[in-house]
């Protein structure tokens, strides 16, 4: 045999783990539309997204919604047992800011009324000076 000859012998085409290797290692997207029409009236439109990559390749492009999803970890439940807990939180903070601001609101309704009353005695005390003059 000759050299060229077994050079293309040892050169084998990539194999179905090359490829996938390749293709986890880099990452793939495959992206396109489907559109559906009949008489030029657009019936359905598919908008197909394809990204095909491995999970250290999808961190690195910050993909992780697989962390959240309720149906494959618990960290998930944790979380949500965590938001209910600061809803409830939210919901007590907000209450108590609403006495406070009626509670500010009377006193100084409250304020309000001393002074007038003190305007007004005052105002007979004045009344009651210049008639005794």
């Amino acid at each position: 045999m000759s050299s060229e000859r077994s050079t293309l012998i040892t050169a084998r085409p990539p194999g179905l783990v090359d490829v996938l290797d390749r293709i986890l290692d880099k990452g793939l997207v495959i992206a396109g539309d489907i559109k559906v029409s009949l008489a030029n009236v657009e019936l359905l439109t598919l908008q197909i997204r394809l990204l095909v990559c491995s999970i250290d390749k999808a961190e690195q492009i910050g993909l992780n919604w697989w962390r959240y999803d309720t149906n494959l970890t618990t960290r998930a439940e944790r979380a949500e047992a965590e938001n209910v807990e600061l809803r409830e939180r939210l919901s007590e903070l907000e209450q108590e800011i609403r006495k406070l601001a009626a509670a500010g609101l009377a006193a100084a309704a409250t304020r309000e009324q001393d002074q007038l009353a003190n305007d007004r005695k005052g105002t007979r005390k004045a009344k009651a000076k210049r008639r005794n003059r």
